[in-house]
């Protein structure tokens, strides 16, 4: 069942004189419990889709429909509130708030919402402990390395419960070590929680986690292939980049 779907969504911006089409006519479907990365160059539009799947843009043309919702039909109000409840968000640099804790940071999505500590208390602490931070959870982000502070922003995607979510270069901050650590968590938030996942990443290696990639160029999806089980994947989606000249 397709959980997130795209339907001929083009958007372009005025930059000074110069129309630019940042996307052009992008079909894309997502099913429930799916791990999709998106590759392509710089300027391929990568960053803009991720955007409007996430309800932080609006596209020029077409639709975005999140579990059933077009959310170009929602007023400002509710897709704040669908944003807030259903999608989770993943940044490269990691976009934790510096004077709360780790316990604190997961909890605040919820704290946004309305919802009373004692109702999420243990959902938090769940949290801190399927991501390897249990014992963490009273350090601040500068006691703590980048790999885990990606961990803190990670369990924070996850504490409302989302339909889905969206990462943007999840492991572009970390080395080798750390970002290999959370692709293996995201794969395994995936299998084990049938979360729905749409990763941008440059990085063959990285995209090799995911079940689908989707190559994007000029605004386009110009392929897409389906994987199999993991590293022995990277390879071939290098050689897929180098034949698509992205």
């Amino acid at each position: 069942m397709s959980i997130l779907e795209t339907n001929g969504v083009s958007k372009q911006y005025q930059m000074g004189k110069v129309m630019v089409n940042a996307l052009a006519g992008v079909d894309l479907s997502i099913e429930q419990g799916e791990f999709v990365a998106v590759m392509g160059p710089s300027g391929s539009g990568k960053s803009t889709l991720l955007h409007l799947l996430g309800g932080l843009d609006q596209p020029t043309d077409g639709a975005v429909a999140l579990d059933g919702q077009t959310l170009s039909a929602l007023s400002d109000k509710q897709i704040t509130i669908t944003r807030r409840r259903k999608i989770g968000f993943i940044f490269q640099f990691y976009n934790l708030v510096p004077t709360l804790n780790a316990e604190e940071n997961v909890a605040l999505p919820l704290l946004i919402d309305g919802q009373r500590p004692k109702d999420y208390g243990e959902r938090v602490a769940r949290l801190l402990g399927m991501v390897g931070l249990a014992e963490r959870r009273s350090h601040k982000p500068d006691q703590m390395s980048g790999g885990e502070q990606q961990r803190v922003a990670i369990a924070r995607a996850l504490v409302t419960e989302p339909a889905i979510v969206l990462a943007d270069e999840p492991t572009g901050n970390l080395d080798s070590r750390a970002g290999g650590e959370i692709l293996n968590l995201l794969r395994q938030l995936c299998d084990d929680l049938g979360q729905t996942i749409v990763m941008v990443t440059h990085d063959p290696l990285g995209a090799s986690c995911a079940d689908r990639v989707v190559f994007l160029k000029d605004g386009r999806i110009i392929d897409e292939m389906r994987l199999g089980d993991g590293k022995k994947d990277a390879a071939d989606i290098l050689a897929r980049l180098t034949e698509l000249e992205l």
